[in-house]
């Protein structure tokens, strides 16, 4: 059995880094990915611009311990990156008594495809 996930995209935001109390640094980022939009046919179309309209995902990357710290010194928002890592689902009851749910990426490489700037000139 195997639990894998491959993203390529781009840093929604600056990485948020915290310690847990036994000092494990924990690096949370979030990564943007995109895919042609499709109409109600199932048909890619142009936007206002002339170009292939775009959805866009948003994944919730955490990285832990070494791998934590390189990213939050290294990453910042517009940075074009490759995370491999595995998929983990939580579940938890909030104040009010109802059940969450989340989705994230556990990393366990992160490859920096450009500058921390968000530019393509590496």
């Amino acid at each position: 059995m195997t639990n894998i996930a491959i993203l390529t995209g781009r840093l929604a935001r600056d990485p948020e880094t915290r310690q847990t109390n036994s000092g494990t640094s924990i690096t949370a980022i979030t990564v943007v990915t995109d895919r042609p939009a499709r109409n109600a046919e199932g048909k890619t179309y142009k936007d206002e611009n002339g170009y292939t309209a775009k959805e866009s995902e948003f994944h919730r990357v955490t990285c832990f311990n070494g791998l934590s710290k390189t990213v939050a010194e290294h990453c910042s928002k517009g940075q074009l990156v490759s995370v491999q890592g595995r998929i983990h689902y939580t579940q938890w009851d909030d104040a009010d008594g109802v059940t969450r749910y989340g989705t994230e990426i556990l990393a366990d490489k992160v490859d920096f495809l450009s500058r921390g700037n968000g530019s393509s000139e590496d």
